[in-house]
């Protein structure tokens, strides 16, 4: 299969082709992704609340998504894979910023970075990211990072003010460089509207069906999440599969039904 590059977010929109994206953070997930359909990996800060048991995203550091980019590059070697600058590592100046993504493109493998937008303060980084040669994927709507500043994680655009700000924010986000970017909870209308108004790709996440793409967190997919958002929907039982393995390797060790010696050496 051919992998999937940063020219081909326009491409897949010029050709009404949507874009597939699945959030992962570990090798072995990455390796099954590797072989699937799917276009594109996102190494989420979505790890704080999926792997380390946060209630938000924001005590992620740089350190843990360059850990896991590099997890996930080694099981997908040939995936296209997006990696996401925490909280706090791209809102200080450019400089910072270009060396926190520069960390994550040289050390972490990864192709390019997602920046969280919510306000005009922000766009100059993806300017000068994409100055120093690093695509940007702009993250708008309900930007989880902003969690505080909303009062909790709530849908975005539900009223006009909101609307335009995240219209704004898109068209903006464009302007300053952006290959693609990603709408989080927003209602389908907005989503919709906006995506046919950029001349780059839009990838949803509980933004409708209207969107260039969508991605979803695997853990969700795979039924294995603790708390599944209405945006989420699951394509496998994983609870359900998984504690039965779990139970029934109990029963076996406690039975003395395993190990057998088709198991032992």
């Amino acid at each position: 299969m051919k992998k999937f590059t940063i020219a081909d977010f326009n491409i897949y929109k010029a050709q009404a082709q949507k874009i597939t994206m699945i959030t992962a953070y570990d090798f072995n997930h990455a390796q099954l992704i590797a072989e699937s359909l799917i276009d594109t990996i996102l190494v989420g800060d979505s790890l704080g609340m999926v792997v380390q048991g946060a209630n938000n995203t924001l005590n992620v550091s740089l350190d843990d998504i360059l850990y896991h980019t590099k997890a996930v590059r080694r099981g997908a070697p040939d995936k296209f894979i997006v990696a996401d600058m925490p909280y706090l590592s791209y809102h200080l100046d450019s400089k910072t910023t270009i060396q926190n993504a520069g960390t994550l493109i040289c050390a972490g493998g990864a192709d390019a970075v997602k920046l969280e937008i919510n306000n005009v303060n922000m766009l100059s980084q993806i300017s000068s990211l994409t100055d120093a040669q690093i695509p940007v994927i702009a993250h708008i709507g309900m930007t989880p990072q902003s969690v505080n500043v909303f009062g909790g994680f709530k849908v975005q655009g539900k009223n006009e003010a909101q609307v335009q700000h995240i219209e704004k924010m898109a068209q903006f986000a464009q302007d300053a460089g952006a290959s693609a970017i990603v709408i989080e909870c927003v209602p389908s209308s907005v989503a919709q509207k906006i995506t046919k108004t950029l001349s780059i790709p839009t990838i949803g996440i509980g933004a409708g069906n209207g969107c260039d793409g969508q991605v979803l967190v695997l853990n969700d997919l795979l039924g294995i999440s603790k708390h599944t958002p209405k945006f989420a929907k699951q394509y496998l039982d994983g609870k359900y599969l998984i504690k039965n393995a779990l139970n029934e390797f109990s029963y076996e060790v406690t039975s003395q039904a395993f190990p057998s010696d088709k198991h032992s050496y």
